[in-house]
């Protein structure tokens, strides 16, 4: 609940200085807990081992109204895949790479969430 609070001030924070400044949020817990759900309690168990309480984690993305735009990135493209199940941590790295733009070998633009909605991209990688 606290950490619910801390994000909603955070944003409100940076909607109050989206007119001064170019403002993005991203936020992923790095991991669930089991707080006795089926009698477990369980911290970072082994994610072959951990039940799903714990490998899925909550991810908030916050955008200012220009910053998107910015970079090039259709918003409504990009809410539509709020619901898609099958992002998860994997998406993260190749997410943060594609969107600042990053060259590297490692990058998978399949596991980039950014990729798809930003048109002049697509194309050429």
């Amino acid at each position: 609940l606290y950490t619910d609070h801390f994000l909603a001030r955070v944003i409100e924070l940076l909607t109050h200085n989206q007119e001064r400044f170019d403002t993005s949020m991203l936020y992923v817990s790095d991991h669930g807990e089991s707080l006795g759900e089926n009698g477990l309690y369980l911290h970072a168990a082994p994610y072959a081992l951990a039940p799903q309480a714990q490998t899925h984690v909550p991810m908030l993305m916050w955008f200012g109204q220009q910053a998107l735009s910015d970079l090039g990135i259709q918003r409504d493209c990009l809410q539509g895949k709020s619901g898609e199940p099958d992002l998860s941590h994997d998406n993260l790295f190749h997410s943060v790479l594609g969107l600042f733009e990053v060259r590297t070998s490692l990058y998978q633009p399949r596991l980039d969430i950014f990729h798809s909605c930003r048109p002049n991209m697509t194309a050429a990688h």
